[in-house]
């Protein structure tokens, strides 16, 4: 399980080191995709594989849909860390998350999230909102049991 956050940077070589914690990914690596929160998702193939098949599920007559696989499958790609857990994005992911020196790294379980500093503080004031998130995950019946 991908949990907690760390914070890491890009090393001189534009290689980025995953947290020693969320190095339990397989030996054929991860897949890392756009989030839709202007983050990187990075997730191992049997999630990936989850999502992949979910994907080609829908309809391509949904412009919906086809949007999505834009998002998710015409920027994916997949990383094998090296013998040290470092992996290298592409621009166009590091882009679109506006990574530059420095990342967070969030985990979210079944996977795990690479952000902006910047962007990572936006949203930890939304999370930190306690009133607007009992409103706001009201309907999601979160229980223990």
């Amino acid at each position: 399980m991908f949990l907690n956050q760390y914070q890491h940077s890009f090393d001189d070589k534009g290689r980025l080191t995953i947290p020693s914690k969320f190095r339990e990914l397989p030996a054929d690596g991860a897949f890392v995709v756009q989030g839709l929160d202007r983050n990187l998702m990075v997730l191992p193939p049997p999630v990936f594989q989850i999502l992949y098949d979910r994907l080609m599920a829908m309809s391509l007559t949904d412009p919906t849909a086809r949007l999505l696989r834009r998002i998710i499958l015409g920027n994916a790609l997949q990383v094998v860390p090296d013998g040290v857990g470092r992996i290298l994005l592409q621009p166009n992911l590091k882009e679109f998350a506006s990574l530059k020196e420095n990342v967070v790294f969030v985990g979210q379980g079944d996977y795990f999230e690479i952000w902006s500093p910047e962007l990572w503080k936006e949203q930890e004031v939304q999370v930190s909102d306690a009133g607007t998130n009992a409103q706001r995950f009201a309907a999601l019946d979160l229980k223990t049991r």
